[in-house]
C-alpha cells in the first residue's frame, strides 16, 4: 500500500465512521438535521411568515408550511435577488445556481448560501473519495490528476449583487487553489464558454498529464473523450491514460453510454460510481461501482420528505423516511441549509432498500409520458433501451420519446402509439427487431403500458425514427446549448420537441448531399 493511500485512509476513518452512524441509526440521523433547520429558521422572514420555530414538532410544520415548487418559491428568490437580507436562510446567500435541467425548460435560480455549499455540495465529493478509498486500498485513482468536465457559464451579477452561475462554475470557482494541482484543466480552460474550444483546449493540455479519475455528466464526458480520441489518434483512451482507474458520473442514467465507455477504457480495473448531485444538493452515492443504487446521504444538512407520485398534488400523502416503501415512486421533497422549505425539486427516486436507506434516480415529475394512462418513467425507458440494445447488438447515443396522439399521424386514427427517436453510434441490423424488443421490454418494465398493449387494446407498437448520429448534438449547438448541464429530454407529454429535432434532422442531412 502506497503511503498516500494510508494517509487518506487515515484522514477518512472518521468520516466513515460518521456515514456507518447515519446508516445505523437514519431516523435519529434526520431529526438532528430538522432540529437544526427549524432553529435557523425561526430567524427568516419565511420563518416569520409560517410561524417556524426552535423545538417545533413535525407535524406543526407539514401543517403551517406548504409544499412548495419553484413558481410557488420564485417570490422569495426574487427578493434574495433585490438585495433583501435573511429571507429564506438566517445567513447571506453567496450564490444562485442557475438551473436549466433538460432541453427548452425555464431556468430557475437556486440560493446556495455557503452552510450549503460546504455540508452538501463540497461534502459529497470528499465521501466519494472517502467511500472509493475504504473499497479499494491499494487504488491509484486519488495518486494522479482528477479531470471534470464542468459547465461553460462563468460566474456573473445579471445585474444582482449575488453572483449567479450553474452549479459547476460555483463549485470551480470555490475549489481551493490547492486542489488545482491534483486536477484539468485549468480554471481558465475549465469556465470557457464554447464547448468546442474548452475540449480542444482539454485535448491539447490534459493529454500530457497523469489522469487516473475524471467526473461529470456521462452524455458530455462521452463527447469530450471521443474528441481526445480523435486528437491523439490513440486506439482506446489506456493508451493516453494508462492509469485510468475511475469515473465519477451523475446527472443522467449511465445505461444507455456504458458499452461505449468500455471500449474506451477495456480495463477491468476501471470503476463507475453513480452519484446524485443536483443545484438543489448532493443527496446519494453509490456504494459499489457499476450500481445505480445510492445510499441516501442523510447528514447533510438537509430534511427529506416524500410524495408518492401516484398521490398528485395530494400533499397529504407526504411521508418523511420512517414512512417510506421500497419499489414506490417518490418526488423528493427538501428542506436544507440553501433556504430551501419543503422544496419539490422535481426529481423523483424509488427507494430499494431501507436498512440502509438506498435508492434509484428514476427521473423528473414532469418527464413522464401518461398520454394513454401508461405511467411511463425515464427508469423504464433506460431499462427498456439498455435491454433493445443487448438484444440486437445496439449502441445508442442519444433518444427522446413522445406520444403518437390519435389521428395526429397517419396509421393512427383509433389508437395511439409511441414514437421513439434514436442516433445510434452502432445501428441494429434490423430496426424492426429493435422496436420489437424496446416494446417487449417496456412490457416487462411498466405493467400499465403491458396492459394498454395487449392485444393492441390502447397502444399499437412503437415506432423508432433514426436520426443521424450528431443530430442532437448539433441541435443544441445551432441553439447555443451545447455542453454544461444541459440534458436531452428522454420523455415528452407532447410533441413539439420530437417534431423540431425531426425537422433539424431533415434540414441537416440536406445540407450534407447538396
Amino acid at each position: 500500500m502506497k503511503l498516500i493511500n494510508r494517509v487518506m485512509q487515515l484522514y477518512f476513518a472518521p468520516r466513515l465512521k460518521a456515514i456507518e452512524h447515519f446508516k445505523e441509526h437514519p431516523h435519529e440521523a434526520q431529526q438532528r438535521q430538522y432540529a437544526r433547520l427549524v432553529a435557523a429558521g425561526e430567524r427568516t422572514a419565511i420563518g416569520r411568515e409560517f410561524g417556524i420555530h426552535r423545538g417545533m414538532p413535525y407535524s406543526e410544520f407539514r401543517k403551517r408550511i406548504p409544499v412548495m415548487d419553484y413558481p410557488k418559491f420564485a417570490p422569495y428568490v426574487e427578493r434574495m435577488r433585490d438585495g433583501e437580507k435573511r429571507v429564506t436562510w438566517p445567513r447571506p446567500v453567496g450564490w444562485f445556481c442557475k438551473s436549466s435541467g433538460t432541453t427548452g425548460s425555464v431556468s430557475k435560480y437556486i440560493p446556495l448560501t455557503r452552510q450549503g455549499l460546504r455540508n452538501s455540495h463540497m461534502r459529497g465529493p470528499r465521501d466519494v473519495a472517502a467511500i472509493y478509498t475504504h473499497l479499494y486500498p491499494n487504488g491509484q485513482a486519488f495518486c494522479g490528476k482528477m479531470l471534470t468536465l464542468g459547465g461553460s457559464k462563468k460566474l456573473e451579477r445579471e445585474g444582482d449583487k449575488i453572483p449567479v452561475g450553474d452549479l459547476s462554475s460555483v463549485l470551480i470557482d470555490n475549489t481551493p487553489r490547492l486542489a488545482f494541482r491534483f486536477r484539468e484543466p485549468s480554471k481558465e480552460i475549465a469556465l470557457l464558454p464554447d464547448f468546442d474550444e474548452k475540449v480542444r483546449r482539454i485535448a491539447e493540455s490534459s493529454t500530457q498529464k497523469d489522469v487516473r479519475a475524471f467526473a461529470g455528466v456521462p452524455s458530455w464526458n462521452l463527447v469530450m473523450m471521443q474528441r481526445i480520441l480523435e486528437h491523439t489518434g490513440k486506439e482506446n483512451l489506456l493508451e493516453v491514460w494508462p492509469n485510468m482507474e475511475l469515473f465519477v458520473h451523475g446527472g443522467m442514467s449511465f445505461k444507455p453510454y456504458k458499452a461505449q465507455y468500455q471500449k474506451l477504457f477495456p480495463s477491468e480495473q476501471m470503476k463507475y460510481i453513480e452519484t446524485y448531485n443536483a443545484s438543489e444538493g448532493f443527496f446519494g452515492i453509490a456504494e459499489e461501482p457499476y450500481t445505480d443504487e445510492m445510499l441516501l446521504m442523510l447528514d447533510y444538512n438537509c430534511f427529506y420528505e416524500f410524495l408518492p407520485t401516484s398521490a398528485g398534488d395530494d400533499y397529504s400523502k407526504v411521508v418523511t423516511l420512517e414512512g417510506v416503501k421500497e419499489g414506490v415512486n417518490y418526488a423528493l421533497i427538501i428542506t436544507s441549509s440553501n433556504g430551501l422549505w419543503r422544496y419539490l425539486i422535481g426529481d423523483t427516486i424509488m427507494f430499494t432498500s431501507t436498512a440502509p436507506y438506498k435508492f434509484r434516480f428514476t427521473g423528473r415529475t414532469k418527464l413522464f409520458v401518461n398520454a394513454f394512462g401508461e405511467e411511463i418513467i425515464i427508469d423504464n425507458a433506460e431499462q427498456a433501451i439498455e435491454q433493445a440494445c443487448r438484444a440486437t447488438g445496439a449502441e445508442i447515443k442519444e433518444y427522446t420519446m413522445a406520444p403518437i396522439f390519435m389521428g395526429d399521424i397517419e396509421g393512427y386514427s383509433s389508437k395511439g402509439a409511441h414514437e421513439w427517436v434514436v442516433s445510434f453510434y452502432r445501428e441494429p441490423e434490423d430496426m424492426e427487431a429493435f422496436a420489437e424488443a424496446l416494446d417487449k421490454a417496456m412490457m416487462e418494465a411498466n405493467s400499465d403500458y403491458a396492459t394498454k398493449r395487449h392485444n393492441n387494446f390502447t397502444l399499437l407498437p412503437p415506432t423508432v425514427t433514426r436520426v443521424a448520429p450528431n443530430t442532437f448534438e448539433e441541435l443544441l449547438r445551432s441553439e447555443g446549448r451545447l455542453g454544461g448541464q444541459i440534458k436531452i429530454p428522454r420523455l415528452n407529454s407532447e410533441r413539439t420537441y420530437v417534431e423540431k429535432l425531426k425537422a433539424f434532422d431533415k434540414k441537416l442531412t440536406t445540407e450534407i448531399e447538396s
